[in-house]
């Protein structure tokens, strides 16, 4: 007796549901993601057991170079704008709109204050700046610490605001693990003399060893 073949029917599956929830978590993981600032050179951290978090805003960063240049950079567009207005003040340099908005987006700071060559700078377009600032850096010696004179101007405009700096920013230390302690510790004795002495040294997280071990 023969079978009856039944007729195969394909199988419908409505992805619009799916579709939207893919969506969703895109544009919720889009707005609240933070994107790491640019910097201007590489460096490899050295290596730690240390499990502390650094905040991911309201920091300043100060990146040391294997040489001892610095760079900072303030996280806030609008505290920056605001240092960059004491700073024509204090230097009597009147910035364009065009300087202030090239100094609002190049985020790291690695230029000396004066007329001629920080306006200079931002007039660069932004590949140049950046390959300007891979050359230079903030000096952290004790005859032209312009590391401190960044600083300094930061401290004043919190005070203007009725903030206290230290309280308002977190500030972390990154450097690359071949640079010597004695281009770093320039940078450390900078922040003691502002009395901001609490700071954090940013590491790449190593195993803790296991010092049960037994051979």
């Amino acid at each position: 007796m023969s079978k009856i073949k039944q007729k195969k029917h394909s199988t419908f599956i409505d992805m619009t549901a799916m579709s939207d929830v893919t969506v969703l978590l895109l544009t919720f993981f889009m707005s609240t993601a933070t994107f790491l600032p640019k910097e201007p050179i590489q460096v490899t951290s050295p290596g730690s057991v240390m499990e502390i978090k650094i905040p991911d805003a309201f920091i300043t960063t100060i990146l040391i170079r294997p040489d001892g240049k610095a760079y900072v950079n303030f996280d806030r567009p609008n505290d920056r704008r605001a240092i960059l207005n004491k700073i024509g003040k204090d230097y009597n340099i009147t910035f364009s709109k065009d300087q202030t908005n090239a100094f609002l987006n190049q985020p790291s700071i690695g230029v000396p204050i004066n007329n001629t060559t920080f306006p200079k700078f931002l007039d660069l377009s932004l590949t140049e700046q950046d390959e300007y600032l891979k050359t230079h850096g903030l000096a952290t010696d004790s005859a032209d610490n312009q590391l401190k004179t960044w600083l300094t101007t930061a401290i004043n405009v919190a005070r203007e605001d009725g903030e206290e700096y230290a309280k308002k920013y977190n500030i972390a230390i990154k450097a690359d693990r071949g640079t010597p302690y004695d281009n770093v510790a320039p940078v450390i004795s900078t922040l003691q003399d502002l009395h901001l002495n609490r700071f954090n040294l940013i590491t790449t997280l190593e195993q803790m060893p296991n010092l049960l071990a037994t051979n």
